[in-house]
């Protein structure tokens, strides 16, 4: 699937700080001293809300048009610009074998965070995956006992 693009809306926020926010995204908010950098971290802002929806097993929604952006009483407004953002990979079922005991443990916690095992079981995978190299490598030892 192609590059999607979402309107963003930049704000001034109390105390000389910007604030984005992403009318198609409740809750994906980012913000910084200076309007470049408010506008610079917003591309990560929306692919970590593009990568939760994915998670929940939800598709991207359709962006809105920014003649139809409402804004919030209050929002000291400042504009509106565009930020892409890539879909995420289609998802593949998989077949692991894994004690009962673990899986009960994964069920717990998906619960704890309101996800189901397989988008639990992705975002746990996620994280180990982009773990810095120096706990990646030290884990082989870990397991060893050896310090």
């Amino acid at each position: 699937m192609a590059r999607r693009f979402y309107p963003a809306v930049l704000e001034r926020g109390e105390g000389h700080v910007f604030g984005v926010w992403f009318p198609d995204f409740p809750g994906v908010v980012t913000g910084a001293r200076s309007q470049e950098d408010a506008m610079a971290k917003a591309g990560e802002a929306l692919a970590e809300g593009a990568e939760e929806l994915a998670f929940e097993g939800k598709a991207l929604p359709e962006p809105t048009a920014l003649d139809e952006i409402e804004l919030p009483k209050g929002c000291d407004f400042v504009a509106f610009f565009a930020v892409g953002v890539e879909p995420m990979d289609q998802s593949e079922r998989v077949n692991v074998y894994l004690p009962k005991s673990l899986i009960a443990r994964v069920d717990r916690r998906a619960a704890e965070f309101g996800m189901s095992r397989s988008s639990f079981f992705g975002w746990a995978v996620t994280t180990a995956l982009s773990l810095r190299s120096e706990v990646a490598d030290a884990l082989p030892y870990l397991r060893k006992g050896e310090k």
